[in-house]
């Protein structure tokens, strides 16, 4: 057996170029773990970030390096050094935003072993009906994600671990769809149940595969790099985000005090704030804007969410944690060109506007993009605006009187 490459910069560009065979379908998955067994033995979650970076910045696709996750995944197996490192207290801390993503992921594996697999050997009328139930509830894993990609990769980011992020929320969205189809199928009348049954394989697997990821290369990434305020930051918006299935039932009880909550109450009505047309204090300007009937979220030249409204009936998922992130990262893998794009048409003054529409539930949202100028024509920022119009598309005929209470 070879002696293990120990030289870091040749490590990094050995595993790259081992990585990169695997893409281009030079080394079959059984030549690969082999060469990485005699060549490398282990693999820290470092070097896979630095590896994955690597490789974005020399033209490979998110989307392609997101394709071939898996196989990433089988080559490394438990390979992982990291996962052999002493565990840190925010693993063993009951209510602490690590320990609760934890343990929800057995809650998932729960799921999946008692509520979807026992009915996987022969299709009848009841067994479908329990696989639907199950898939329904395994759907919840949206928010699951959701607090990885909303609350986990914004401090990632900012420490510049920008990869492996947009390559687990690309395989998260996967997964999502892939579990939106297998529930509606099982909702039909009739079905392929061969074509079924591969779509629940695959999807299950994805399920356990990230998994093994988040554990394995997620969990060692924030351990290294959140402080303890951005913990607390995280857990008090993690009840926004919501649970898979049940929310903890232990509160965090951090040793560091938390930041004050904003209180924003204008004393005297000279703290105003004079438009050209009017004056309105701080309280009465927010209140305002969390009064119209729709979202509102500003990104501005550099393309940072600075603002977004709070209203009573918000239509998508904006936890403060988002104010000072790039938009690009704010955005799926597979949506951001598009954003790109708007942005783009508004800097150049090709476009002032772009709309879209698209059903969300028992929604119809119309979901608008203006580009903001000032009184010399120059590029602001982008304004974003959602609605459900569902409601006034139903309209018909006149109203002219006032509602009865």
């Amino acid at each position: 057996m070879s002696e293990f490459i120990n030289n870091q910069s040749l490590r990094r560009e050995q595993l790259k170029t081992l990585i990169k065979n695997i893409h281009q379908g030079h080394l079959s998955l059984e030549q690969a773990k082999k060469l990485f067994k005699e060549k490398f033995g282990t693999v820290s979650t470092e070097e896979i970030v630095a590896m994955e970076h690597d490789l974005i910045d020399e033209g490979v696709s998110v989307e392609e390096i997101q394709s071939l996750c898996d196989v990433h995944a089988a080559v490394f197996e438990g390979s992982i050094a990291d996962i052999h490192a002493p565990k840190l207290d925010d693993e063993e801390t009951p209510g602490h935003p690590l320990y609760e993503f934890i343990k929800e992921n057995r809650y998932i594996e729960e799921v999946i072993n008692k509520e979807i697999k026992p009915y996987l050997d022969t299709f009848t009328n009841n067994t479908i009906l329990s696989l639907r139930i199950g898939f329904e509830r395994l759907q919840n894993i949206h928010y699951h994600y959701a607090k990885k990609e909303y609350l986990f990769f914004p401090h990632l980011e900012k420490n510049g671990i920008t990869a492996p992020p947009k390559v687990m929320w690309g395989v998260d969205d996967e997964i999502r769809q892939e579990l939106d189809v297998i529930v509606k199928t099982l909702g039909q009348a009739t079905f392929d149940e061969v074509d079924l049954r591969q779509k629940i394989n695959l999807a299950l697997t994805k399920v356990i595969d990230m998994i093994s990821k988040e554990e394995n290369i997620l969990v060692p990434m924030l351990k290294q790099n959140l402080k303890t305020l951005e913990w607390i930051e995280v857990y008090q918006a993690s009840d926004e985000i919501g649970w898979f299935l049940k929310a903890p039932e232990t509160k965090w009880k951090y040793s560091l005090a938390p930041q004050k909550e904003l209180d924003v109450k204008e004393e005297e009505t000279s703290n105003e704030i004079k438009f050209k047309v009017g004056a309105l204090n701080l309280e009465q300007l927010e209140s305002i804007l969390n009064t119209l009937p729709f979202d509102m979220t500003f990104v501005d030249h550099q393309g940072h969410v600075k603002y977004f409204s709070q209203g009573k009936e918000r239509l998508f998922m904006r936890p403060a944690l988002v104010i000072g992130r790039h938009v690009s990262l704010c955005h799926p893998p597979a949506s951001v060109h598009i954003v790109d794009e708007i942005i783009e048409s508004f800097k150049s003054g090709v476009k002032d506007h772009e709309d879209f529409w698209i059903k969300l539930g028992d929604k119809f949202v119309l979901i608008r993009y203006f580009a903001v100028r000032n009184e010399n024509n120059e590029y602001l920022g982008t304004l974003e605006v959602s609605q459900d119009i569902k409601p006034l598309r139903e309209l018909e005929g006149e109203k002219r009187l006032l509602a009865k209470k």
